[in-house]
């Protein structure tokens, strides 16, 4: 028997939030954390330039494209006992991506780490809101979107760290013990709550969303690769993004005559404003955070010489920031609304980007960066937590677990979709400035003064692709309904005048 909210209520809610925040943290983590590593597995595993495409990927490909069905996992079987299996499912998988001896055990392993990831993720948002009071909740959420951001930019720096100190191995072996702690945690400390209803899984719809889903991202990450065109015969990059096109519209018409029998995707959802436009923004902070990523990791390396620890220290301030401004924001958002934390937060964010991009020279020092990312750390700090928090405010409990799982899904696909945008606008400009192709397959690794310029200005105009994105989900988030009025506190009721006139009598 699982409890309602209410009992849920009952259990720690911060010690509960810790077990959740230590388990998204990993998974995040997860998404960002080989591009630092690429060189030395490549070296140990024999991998050519596909297969390391793919470690990241295939880990990004399948969390991305399962967080609809594992949403509505969570409403059937309960979110803490859903919660759990994914936890292990990663866990494990973590282990072997440690042992792995080639290149295609390493693909398999990371698309196992997805599933794992996928499954586990969207209950982490409907266990916060059973287990925190309303008035509590936005505190949670800026606790829980600090995390979030932290873990998005961290992977580098967590890498670098271990890379330079141990093995390339350790980025995967680290998240064991993390993981046998969490999972200890997940049984003694998170509560079992369900919804109380029955849920179908719809698998049709499962099958034509991931497959849909999986065709654009495959499309998108690997479309560079192709020149955009001719894959095989007449398969090419266009088709495979067009057939996704319609896979997805055959799945949105499938969900639109299922409304009535519990969908994958309840239409309802998206009467929320507060929902709709959130998980909008979502993708774009996704879009942003991910996209800010490549290019400094390439411009740290490629163009100043940092090594992978070094670099991954120079983008310690950002995340840093953000983690003290978010439980801040996320709780003040109740109070002043969505918009006057998001616009101005968008714009401080897409700032620190800029300044990034503008102080970014072939000479600068390392030092010269520092002010845009604690610029950049301070806007996301200011909009990952009420994205949170505004996404899921009006959702009823029965529809907590689909609609974190459709929010997360937003993160993901904004995620996917800012780092093959960001790397395609880079291989062209790279192509523009001269580079050779076998500098450019290369850039992420070697540091070559005869390129520096025109790798510099590469990455500046992958960065500013990012502010174009932060300024337009500013000019968004002016859509966000306005923050509802706080009651008024009840008067004393007026005297009845019979008792005065007894009491005048007596």
């Amino acid at each position: 028997m699982g409890t309602d909210a209410p009992e849920a209520r009952q259990r720690n809610p911060w010690l509960v939030l810790a077990v959740l925040c230590a388990s998204f943290f990993m998974t995040l983590l997860d998404t960002t954390i080989v591009t630092i590593a690429v060189p030395e597995m490549a070296a140990g595993l024999g991998a050519s330039l596909d297969d390391i495409l793919w470690f990241a990927n295939a880990y990004m490909l399948v969390f991305a494209t399962l967080l609809l069905l594992s949403g509505r996992l969570g409403d059937r079987f309960g979110a803490q006992r859903t919660f759990t299996a994914g936890l292990a499912v990663f866990t494990v998988a973590s282990a072997v991506c440690g042992f792995v001896d080639t290149p295609g055990q390493m693909i398999t392993a990371r698309a196992v780490q997805g599933l794992g990831a996928a499954v586990m993720m969207p209950q982490t948002l409907a266990l916060i809101s059973a287990v925190f009071p309303a008035e509590r909740r936005g505190a949670a959420f800026g606790v829980w979107s600090a995390v979030a951001g932290l873990a998005t930019v961290a992977g580098p720096t967590v890498g670098g760290a271990l890379v330079s100190g141990l093995d390339w191995r350790w980025i995967f072996f680290i998240n064991v013990p993390i993981g046998v702690a969490a999972l200890v945690g997940a049984l003694v400390v998170v509560p079992d709550v369900r919804t109380g209803q029955r849920t179908s899984l719809d698998l049709p719809g499962a099958v034509l969303s991931t497959a849909g889903l999986s065709l654009i991202v495959y499309g998108l990450v690997e479309g560079e690769r192709y020149d955009w065109g001719t894959i095989e015969s007449f398969l090419s990059i266009p088709l495979v993004l067009v057939l996704g096109v319609a896979l997805l519209g055959l799945f949105a018409l499938h969900q639109r005559a299922r409304q009535d029998r519990r969908p994958l995707v309840p239409f309802e959802l998206f009467r929320s404003r507060g929902f709709t436009v959130s998980a909008t923004l979502g993708a774009m902070l996704l879009f942003g955070s991910i996209g800010v990523l490549l290019p400094l990791t390439l411009y740290l390396q490629s163009v100043l010489g940092l090594s992978a620890g070094e670099a991954g220290l120079a983008l310690v301030p950002g995340p840093l920031v953000s983690l003290f401004v978010a439980p801040v924001a996320g709780n003040a958002v109740g109070r002043l609304g969505g918009r006057k934390i998001l616009v101005p937060g968008l714009l401080v964010f897409g700032s620190g980007i800029a300044l990034t991009a503008v102080m970014a020279q072939a000479d600068s020092s390392v030092w010269a960066i520092i002010p845009g990312q604690i610029v950049f750390g301070i806007g996301m700090g200011l909009v990952f937590a009420p994205t949170s928090t505004l996404a899921m405010q009006e959702i009823p409990p029965r529809l907590t677990g689909v609609a974190s799982g459709m929010f997360t899904t937003f993160r993901q696909i904004g995620a996917v979709v800012g780092a093959a945008a960001v790397g395609a606008l880079l291989q062209n400009r790279l192509a523009a400035e001269g580079v050779p192709q076998e500098v450019r397959e290369q850039a992420g690794r070697l540091t070559d003064a005869a390129y520096a310029d025109g790798l510099t200005d590469a990455v500046r105009y992958g960065l500013f692709l990012t502010v174009a994105v932060a300024v337009i989900a500013a000019a968004l988030a002016l859509l966000l309904p306005p923050p509802a009025p706080r009651p008024e506190p009840e008067a004393p009721a007026a005297p009845h005048a019979g008792a005065d006139l007894a009491r005048a009598v007596d």
